[in-house]
């Protein structure tokens, strides 16, 4: 079988695209320091305990096990943590992913699919948001990831690397069959937040903001179920494979949910009424961020399949009710 390192692979969704990869005939090899992953969720392939910041042992694990391409995922993702401690934010995303560069380099493999964000954009001028919107993050997470995306174009440029750069809007939900799903600590996602006060885990959800410019008055974004992800890493890595031209893509729905939408599709899954109370919008929260995604479908022959909010919703309470 073809192994390919996924580094994140015991995270939320390098999980899931583990799964994926397995299920399409590779093999996936984790590497990844679980200092927020989860050695639970490695089910479909090796571990290889590593920090990607340690080049001479990622070279090693690339000699070892000769990967056809790197699915990365390995890195920070809290906005408010990347404010308060950029330097974390520059060192592990940034510097780890120059580390992997290179010691992708050392060991041959010429193919990348990175795990970007929406966060890039920054405040939309415009949505829905397409790829050609300027990118102008407004957080050091956002900047970090750009970062990335510069240098994989400077090293495809000079040494040959192929990559994808997937700019997720809002993973969500959860492995249909509860094999893997969202587990953060602390947790700030939308949806399991909603989904705990519903099962009684928090008192109640807080609603930032309802004066946006929005049907309802709260705010709009675009959620994607974490499967429908990973199936577009898996086309990503195909399409690398047949044309070799590198990919900037988005990954969303293009439709978006309010706050209040998300809070009925949870009390109507689940039966339960969810407790929330209003409070002060958030610095920064834009009223709407969807994502069209129209370049990822036409030029992957992407398909949404599990991306109904109710689905989404379904998934992630039987995962959170497992767990």
């Amino acid at each position: 079988m073809t192994n390919c390192i996924v580094t994140g692979g015991a995270g939320y969704v390098g999980s899931h695209c583990c799964k994926e990869l397995a299920k399409a005939g590779y093999t996936p090899v984790t590497v990844d320091n679980l200092f927020r992953g989860h050695r639970e969720l490695v089910k479909w392939g090796p571990l290889c305990e590593c920090d990607v910041l340690d080049t001479e042992r990622l070279a090693a694990i690339f000699e070892e096990y000769k990967p056809e391409a790197v699915f990365h995922f390995a890195g920070l993702t809290y906005v408010g943590e990347s404010v308060e401690h950029p330097e974390d934010y520059y060192r592990v995303n940034t510097a780890g992913t120059l580390s992997l560069l290179s010691a992708m380099m050392r060991g041959g493999c010429d193919k990348i699919i990175f795990s970007s964000t929406a966060a890039t954009y920054g405040n939309p001028l415009y949505t829905p948001i397409d790829e050609k919107h300027p990118q102008s993050p407004i957080n050091p997470y956002g900047a970090s990831k750009l970062f990335i995306e510069r240098m994989m174009e400077d090293f495809s440029a000079a040494h040959g690397i192929k990559f994808a750069a997937l700019r997720y809007f809002n993973a969500s939900g959860a492995d249909p069959e509860c094999e893997t799903g969202e587990l953060h600590d602390p947790e700030t996602h939308l949806i399991p937040l909603i989904i705990f006060a519903a099962l009684g885990r928090r008192a109640d959800i807080k609603i930032f903001g309802r004066n946006y410019d929005t049907p309802d008055g709260t705010a709009v974004r675009d959620y994607v179920h974490v499967t429908d992800l990973a199936s577009a890493h898996l086309k990503a890595l195909e399409k690398l494979k047949s044309d070799g031209k590198n990919l900037k893509l988005n990954l969303g729905t293009g439709s978006g949910y309010s706050v209040l939408e998300v809070i009925k599709s949870v009390e109507r899954v689940s039966g339960k009424k969810v407790p929330a109370h209003d409070a002060p919008r958030r610095a920064g929260d834009p009223p709407v961020l969807v994502a069209d995604s129209t370049a990822a479908q036409q030029t992957l022959g992407w398909q949404l399949k599990h991306s109904s909010i109710d689905e989404i919703v379904e998934t992630a309470i039987r995962w959170h009710e497992k767990n």
